[in-house]
């Protein structure tokens, strides 16, 4: 579909808490619209990985990440635009409540990029007094349009009844429907977070069921009448193709290293690198005719056993990092270059040994958060004084690295990661977003050439 410019139905659905549904109501929504025959463009506010590859899994559209503070305004509207351009209507999932999150929430995103907001509200344990919470939405800050309210877990009609006559009374936005609460949608979840979309951890007859309840339940055609009042935007710039040979880049892609941002890979392409994916987990030998290495992350830890197996592919990644070849890893890549992960039980899975320490699988969260980095020495992924932004989620530590290993990030909090070894190999638990630094993709893709 050419891209178009002007107003793009979109709406961002938010809630005043995690877990009160969003996830399951956006996927639900995301069917039931298909259902309907509508191109939908999903989108998720914030750092998640996971999400966005369910989206994907019912729109068969890429899910982008939207992230104000990690990428920038400039980035954030460009990829919202350029994206949806393509579609007949825009769903971006939020993150944890509407206003968590300070530049980064979904309330910033919502300002940011003029969308209309639905909250989806768990009702489960209240009645006429969800009311409060919607109004409290509604005027916490008034830029924030809050138009629209999705009532999840509704215990009866009764109850119902008693929701939505509150609501009319006290608040501006509509109840646009209701799920009732025998209709919870399960997805599996694991340490991380849920199941990825290419796992398939929805079946097709669960989709269907889940379009038919929201469309049974929830008022689509006053939903789209409402995305329809979200801001003009102006037709994203084009993007000149590279002209030249391409540099071949090597993605480690499989059901252990699975989490890119979607952007960090467009934006390697458009600056001329070719993307050749390769499973560490089953290839035995890396793709041929490649320049340089990216090892995202993923979940390593769940297959360290097949990896560790996997030998010549092992020894391939060490000769190549051996080498001084460019190779950027991170958080589960980085593991993946120790020597090896040690699980919660205590066993040993050999990895590729680039890096002198082991990765120790921890019973709880090792570190969350948003990061800004100062790079303080040229690296793969820019030049010295180089700002960079990005994510930080991972269960593992690492051993005291010595002190022989450089380090070439600076955290806001002062401390040094992005450890650099064999002159070109750059590793840490960080994972970057190139929006936050367009020349990052660029300078990656360059030292590649230049090696």
């Amino acid at each position: 579909m050419k891209a178009r410019s002007g107003r793009i139905p979109g709406v961002l659905l938010a809630a005043p808490h995690s877990g009160a549904g969003k996830t399951t109501v956006t996927l639900g929504l995301l069917a039931a619209l298909r259902q309907r025959g509508l191109l939908v463009q999903p989108f998720k506010c914030g750092p998640d990985f996971i999400d966005p590859t369910l989206h994907q899994l019912v729109t068969g559209r890429v899910s982008h990440n939207l992230d104000p503070w990690m990428c920038g305004d400039a980035f954030v509207r460009e990829c919202f635009a350029r994206h949806a351009a393509t579609a007949e209507v825009a769903v971006v999932e939020g993150v944890m409540g509407l206003f968590d999150g300070g530049a980064g929430s979904s309330a910033a995103l919502a300002k940011l990029l003029g969308l209309p907001v639905v909250l989806v509200v768990d009702a489960r344990s209240m009645a006429e007094s969800a009311a409060a919470v919607v109004k409290g939405f509604e005027s916490l800050d008034p830029a924030v349009r809050v138009v629209g309210v999705i009532l999840n877990r509704v215990g009866s009609v009764r109850h119902l009844e008693l929701l939505r006559s509150a609501i009319k009374a006290h608040c501006r936005a509509e109840v646009l429907g209701a799920l009732p609460r025998e209709a919870e949608f399960v997805i599996p979840e694991r340490h991380l977070g849920l199941h990825l979309g290419s796992e398939a951890p929805i079946s097709s007859e669960s989709l269907v069921r889940l379009a038919e309840t929201v469309a049974g339940h929830i008022d689509l055609d006053r939903l789209l009448a409402l995305a329809a009042t979200a801001e003009p935007h102006p037709a994203p710039a084009v993007r000149e193709e590279p002209s030249g040979a391409r540099i071949r880049i090597g993605i480690a892609r499989d059901r252990a290293f699975c989490f890119y941002y979607e952007e960090n890979l467009a934006r390697l392409a458009a600056a001329g690198a070719e993307l050749v994916e390769f499973s560490p987990l089953t290839d035995p030998a890396l793709p041929e005719g490649i320049q340089g290495l990216y090892l995202g992350g993923g979940y390593p830890e769940l297959h360290a056993e097949q990896l560790a197996a996997n030998v010549p592919m092992l020894q391939a990644i060490r000769e190549w990092s051996a080498a001084g070849r460019p190779l950027y890893a991170e958080c589960g890549g980085f593991m993946y270059l120790t020597e090896g992960i040690r699980d919660r039980e205590e066993r040993f899975y050999a990895m590729a040994g680039v890096y002198p320490v082991e990765a120790r699988m921890q019973q709880g969260r090792a570190s969350l958060g948003y990061r800004e980095v100062r790079v303080t020495a040229d690296t793969v992924v820019g030049p010295a004084g180089t700002t960079l932004r990005g994510h930080e989620f991972h269960y593992s530590t690492i051993d005291p690295m010595p002190s022989a290993v450089a380090r070439h990030y600076r955290l806001a909090d002062d401390r040094q990661e992005g450890y650099l070894v064999n002159g070109r190999t750059l590793g840490g638990y960080l994972h970057l977003h190139f929006g936050s630094q367009p020349e990052v993709a660029a300078h990656f893709v360059r030292t590649c050439q230049e090696y």
